[in-house]
């Protein structure tokens, strides 16, 4: 029901600006508390790695319960992550905060995309899934940019302030529009847990890892990244997030379009992004024209990376899609954490203009997965057919 999935996209606002709202504030943080760049990033690689490391079950845990509750819950723990944030306090203080709403998040994710697609067919499932995950995009064109250039022009604590404004927003929207969703038939968890045995379901979590980690380990340090290697300031770097999040909209509009046609081609044509961007970004020097040309190419590629992987990830194991999308959301994150590690560790040791070969190195790896589930499909296909011949 599209009114489900415009409500679990707010909340999607909410918990990116929440996970992503830092990026733009990384240098700010860094100078504000004394500390380097990498270490800044933890607030960012460590928020990951709880989901990474809790997602699926912290989603079998909550999977019998109400889902508006679920979703209530867990925005609300975001707001109050804001509120404490926005208060500046002690660094330790700051990154529990920041640790906390990502227990609830892939929780988040899972039930709001369960509740958009409930009674849908699987080709409107993917178009529903689509307006969800627009809520990425939206956020990277409204709520991040804004908080960056707020910070830039007043304080690095207004970005928390524009956090918690989105999740009180998104709060009252479900609480008043999403009605009472009990679960009528809670699934075992053996049930569940059966998708971790199949071979293209396993290789498409190693995809989905590796295809996360090759965006993420430039785009963490985007702003840090756009002002060591082109020469940015502040104001510039925030425009930047403006077009990238702009370019974002319409591009998780096609791939929710593209994907209802072909997963595998879809995942694999915005994944191409990994291998071409380094070189773009190379060659664009410090021309401004090429850079912004650059940077909405980048936007247009990367920008459905979350959409195209769990719905990679799910059309192996169509029938187990809240498990399965909270795995996609853990590895996923898990390839954030690496990726924002990565790259902490290669702008301390030799600058952020090597970054993006970081990215590289792991597309190529994030294709290879394509081709050996492709290989498995077309093995088990023919297994089929040769079964009721014998």
């Amino acid at each position: 029901m599209k009114k489900y999935a415009y409500i679990g996209c707010l909340g999607f606002i909410a918990v990116i600006t929440t996970e992503f709202g830092v990026i733009g504030i990384l240098p700010q943080i860094a100078e504000h508390y004394q500390i380097g760049i990498d270490k800044a990033g933890w607030l960012l690689s460590a928020f990951a790695l709880i989901i990474a490391l809790t997602g699926p079950f912290m989603t079998l845990l909550m999977s019998g319960f109400d889902r508006k509750k679920v979703m209530l819950t867990a925005i609300a723990i975001f707001l109050f992550t804001a509120v404490v944030s926005a208060m500046s306090p002690p660094f330790w203080l700051l990154m529990l905060v920041r640790i906390l709403p990502a227990f609830l998040q892939p929780v988040y994710i899972a039930t709001a995309l369960s509740v958009a697609v409930s009674g849908a067919d699987q080709k409107q499932a993917n178009k529903l899934m689509g307006i969800v995950f627009i809520g990425v995009a939206l956020a990277m064109v409204t709520t991040v940019p804004f908080a960056t250039w707020l910070a830039s022009v007043w304080i690095w604590e207004s970005s928390f302030i524009v956090q918690g404004i989105v999740s009180t927003l998104a709060l009252a929207v479900i609480y008043w529009l999403l009605p009472p969703m009990p679960v009528q038939e809670k699934k075992s968890y053996k049930s569940q847990l059966t998708i971790l045995t199949k071979p293209t379901f396993i290789v498409s979590t190693a995809m989905n890892f590796f295809m996360i980690t090759a965006w993420f380990s430039t785009y963490s340090y985007f702003a840090d990244y756009l002002n060591k290697a082109k020469g940015m300031d502040g104001t510039m770097v925030s425009y930047m997030l403006f077009l990238f999040g702009i370019i974002g909209v319409f591009s998780n509009w096609i791939a929710g379009k593209m994907l209802s046609w072909n997963v595998p081609k879809t995942t694999a044509l915005f994944l191409s992004g990994t291998v071409i961007m380094p070189f773009l970004l190379y060659f664009s020097g410090d021309s401004l024209p090429a850079n912004i040309i650059s940077i909405a190419v980048w936007g247009f590629l990367y920008s459905p990376s979350f959409q195209n992987a769990s719905t990679y990830m799910i059309s192996s194991v169509p029938d187990s899609l809240e498990f399965a999308n909270s795995l996609a959301t853990s590895f996923g994150n898990l390839g954030v954490t690496l990726g924002t590690t990565l790259g902490g560790w290669m702008i301390v040791t030799k600058g952020a203009s090597y970054n993006p070969w970081i990215g590289l190195l792991f597309g190529i790896l994030a294709f290879l997965m394509i081709i050996l589930r492709s290989i498995l499909e077309k093995r088990a296909e023919k297994q089929k057919v040769i079964i009721p011949c014998s």
